[in-house]
């Protein structure tokens, strides 16, 4: 496997495998991941989909990429996926894959003419005092210490920031900062999660760190993320003959590991109370998700909070049996052996009539009713103490919403402290609660809000306690290889598993796994897309410093007289170069 940049490999088509009608695959897991696998080996391995077999513990695939009504509860969503255009590997995925909506074009065509003609962005940003204060927020508000603590960071090797924590690497200015606001309610950090994925986000986005101030660099689906990304991927996949075994939950993938070549030699899962194996032969592939985000979701109801199951869950008791026969297959506890750090909470609020959607369009300015983006993402009341974020994507959100129904999707970050108005952690609240506690920092007025919480809408709590698991603390060996050294016949595939460079959390990075896994194993001759290298452009890296600065000049900064003198004889030495007209034309000096 290798990596290649540019159009030239994207557009080729890589050679059959010898024999590969003689192969079969096993994946283990039916989240984006394993879908993706199964549709490279399909379309660049050329193997027979009949000769695939996904096993999934739930009875419908799609992991985190969620979106149901509930016969019972209603429309259910625990999250939403943030997407933008540098997402290589999933673009070249959906490139091929038919859309539902609209046979004629691919997902990749329609998500492209959606978002080119509804472009997105926030109206505001952040709210404050009932949603009185609204703002955007145009300037991050970094002091000259926090911009060079992100300079430092940016720069340190990933092996320096073994086991280190954010609050390891960053002071009390960065943590004021109206960027650390944008920055941690847009991708979910908390201050003691790992300075390694920290860094990663910094430098795989820093394209777009001018832009979170509005979410303008963001792109969204027609729907939720199920409808509008598994279903079609699902949906050409059994028309190749791909074969999905429901229901069924992966105890163990047992491993011979003497000799020169490391082989998985049997697959062993349960369904209903029937325990059953897969025996792998010479020419078995297996690609095995590790770990979940969403494994023991525990839902509640209008009138119940949120339960988690007891128990760690299937997908860690799996990658626990896989990680003890050999410490190459990573360290599992570190990301699922603190739930008080990787938890948070968020609800599925359902407007069943224009009550509520009236006072979201006093907020935004936009109509939620007119098929257009609403928020743009999160929009998040900063004086609240959940650190409330909550977002209306483009209505309806679901295909079977009814005309007068509004879907909003509200998360907290700090699940087990008090609310403002309902005085209860966000843990402890039924859907009701929360759902009053959201009108009350979006403005409605408190003579109203118990009325329309219980009488115009439904609300659907969901604690996910390895939420944020992808973050948690870690060392650069804590994560196996997708391929490990000397691996014959299987992968790693998922958000917990090791590819250089990409970030966790997204759709982008379950599909590159099972790129990486499906061309090493397959050994195909076309380039990985690499990841969009925007930390190594100059152009970008001085407009984002133009913006981390407020326009301040860098030789404005609070600097030591030492660091002074060196900038101004650099300065002095780059006179007349291109270097000096680019710093110029940032307002950089």
């Amino acid at each position: 496997m290798f990596y290649t940049n540019g159009n030239y490999a994207a557009f080729a088509k890589a050679r059959k495998p010898e024999a590969i009608e003689e192969y079969q695959a096993y994946i283990v897991g039916g989240g984006l991941a394993g879908l993706a696998t199964a549709a490279f080996l399909i379309r660049d391995g050329q193997m027979p989909g009949e000769n695939i077999t996904i096993l999934e513990e739930l009875p419908l695939a799609g992991g985190g990429c969620d979106g149901i009504k509930d016969e019972k509860l209603g429309y259910i969503i625990r999250g939403g996926r943030e997407m933008e255009d540098h997402f290589e590997c999933l673009w070249d995925l959906y490139r091929s894959i038919p859309s539902l909506k609209n046979p004629d074009q691919t997902v990749l065509d329609e998500f492209y003419y959606l978002n080119m003609d509804d472009p997105s962005s926030s109206p505001i940003r952040v709210t404050e005092k009932q949603g009185r204060d609204a703002h955007t927020l145009h300037k991050f508000g970094l002091s000259d210490k926090a911009v060079l603590e992100l300079a430092e960071l940016v720069m340190t090797p990933e092996k320096d920031l073994n086991d280190k924590k954010i609050t390891d690497v960053f002071t009390k200015d960065f943590f004021e900062s109206n960027f650390w606001t944008f920055w941690r309610t847009m991708f979910a950090f908390e201050e003691w999660h790992s300075a390694i994925e920290m860094r990663r986000y910094l430098t795989r986005y820093i394209h777009h760190a001018h832009k979170i101030t509005d979410i303008s660099c963001l792109k969204f689906t027609t729907y939720n993320q199920y409808e509008s990304l598994i279903l079609p991927l699902q949906h050409y996949l059994q028309q190749k003959g791909v074969q999905f075994i429901y229901d069924a939950t992966v105890t163990n993938v047992e491993f011979n590991l003497e000799g020169a070549k490391k082989r998985a030699t049997r697959i062993v899962y349960q369904q209903a109370d029937d325990k059953q194996s897969i025996v792998l032969g010479e020419k078995d592939l297996a690609f095995i998700t590790l770990g979940s985000n969403t494994d023991q979701s525990g839902f509640g109801d209008q009138t119940h909070p949120a339960v988690v199951p007891e128990g760690i869950g299937a997908s860690w008791q799996l990658w626990e049996n896989i990680a003890h026969q050999s410490k190459e297959f990573g360290n599992p506890k570190k990301f699922y052996g603190d739930v008080s750090g990787s938890n948070w909470e968020s609800a599925t609020i359902t407007c069943i009539d224009r009550e509520i959607p009236k006072y979201i369009e006093k907020l935004t300015g936009r109509d939620p009713y007119n098929g257009k983006i609403v928020t743009g993402g999160p929009i998040t009341a900063k004086d609240s103490s959940w650190l409330m974020s909550w977002t209306v994507s483009r209505q309806p959100h679901f295909k079977v919403q009814k005309p007068n129904e509004i879907v909003a999707w509200v998360y907290g970050l700090f699940s087990n402290e008090k609310g403002d108005y309902i005085k209860k952690t966000m843990a402890e609240c039924t859907g009701e609660e929360i759902c009053q506690e959201w009108l009350y920092h979006i403005g409605v007025p408190v003579s109203k809000i118990d009325d329309l919480a219980k009488n115009h809408a439904v609300t659907i709590p969901c604690m996910m306690p390895y939420v944020t698991s992808y973050f948690m603390v870690r060392n650069v060996d804590d994560r196996p290889k997708v391929v490990v050294d000397n691996a014959k016949n299987f992968a790693f595939i998922g958000e917990h598993v090791e590819t250089p460079n990409d970030t966790v959390f997204t759709t982008e990075y379950a599909v590159r796994t099972a790129m990486e896994a499906v061309y090493t194993l397959l050994e195909l001759d076309r380039g990985v897309p690499e990841v969009f290298a925007s930390q190594y452009d100059i152009r970008i890296l001085l407009q984002v410093t133009h913006h981390l600065l407020d326009g301040r000049k860098i030789t404005e900064m609070s600097l030591p007289l030492s660091q002074r003198l060196a900038l101004k004889a650099a300065l002095k030495k780059i006179e007349g170069t291109t270097i000096h007209e680019m710093l110029m034309d940032n307002q950089l000096i």
